[in-house]
């Protein structure tokens, strides 16, 4: 286990994309309901947020709801809902207080009017915030995502503000993506020991480092973010080069 004193601050993976998985593992390992470990997930996020902002680590995104999810049981969506609401708001205050922006990417659309609402009061509120931009990648697919923004550039030439030969270039097309004011990942974490990427950020994780561990999402700690850190930072990064060309 790593802790943040092994850390090379000049060295930090700029984003770092999670995928939480192991909740519902977590829970049914302990004899409880599912919406235990929903419940202990959020604390975990608590304190990895606060983990990655300590540590300097500029954006943090968080598959928090995909769009598959909401083929789960409705008790559980339900209450997953009202959970992730509750959270946030609750933490806002600490948030403001840790200078954490917070932002929200996905279908938001198919969002309960309430939580949608009371979830952008909250981005409002953080707005200013200057130090890690946390986004919570809610009722979110990466085909989704990519579906769009191929219709939204279909529209803009449809209308006349584009042609097709201004799509020259990777950068012509990530700005139609929900997440073209951020980086790309250079870093993704995924728990609970399944090894795919489950249709999470499939443009924008083209070259980061991955990183699994079998530890349930409600047992990640600070010192196993730290580890996965340390892991990255152990890695050469060629982006297709030779190594000899990257020295």
């Amino acid at each position: 286990m790593a802790n943040i004193a092994e850390i090379d601050t000049s060295r930090l993976p700029r984003h770092v994309a999670v995928i939480m998985d192991g909740n519902g593992r977590w829970a049914t390992s302990r004899g409880l309901d599912r919406s235990a470990g929903h419940v202990e997930g959020v604390k975990t996020v608590r304190r990895i947020t606060e983990a990655a902002s300590e540590t300097g680590i500029e954006y943090l995104t968080l598959y928090t709801f995909s769009t598959e999810n909401w083929n789960r049981p409705k008790a559980e969506v339900d209450a997953l809902m009202h959970l992730i609401v509750i959270a946030i708001e609750r933490e806002t205050p600490d948030l403001i207080k840790n200078n954490v922006r917070l932002r929200m990417i996905g279908d938001v659309n198919r969002l309960p009017a309430e939580a949608r609402e009371r979830l952008d009061r909250c981005i409002a509120d953080t707005a200013a915030c200057t130090g890690l931009t946390l986004t919570l990648a809610l009722s979110y697919s990466s085909r989704w995502e990519i579906l769009e923004a191929c219709r939204r550039f279909a529209t803009d030439v449809k209308e006349g503000r584009k042609s097709p030969e201004s799509m020259a270039a990777d950068a012509d097309f990530e700005q139609y993506l929900t997440t073209a004011s951020m980086p790309d990942p250079d870093l993704l974490i995924r728990t609970g020991g399944d090894h795919r990427v489950s249709n999470y950020l499939l443009w924008q994780i083209a070259y980061a480092e991955i990183y699994v561990t079998d530890t349930f999402w409600p047992d990640f700690s600070r010192e196993d973010f730290f580890t996965a850190i340390a892991n990255y930072q152990n890695r050469e990064r060629r982006f297709g080069l030779t190594s000899a060309q990257i020295k």
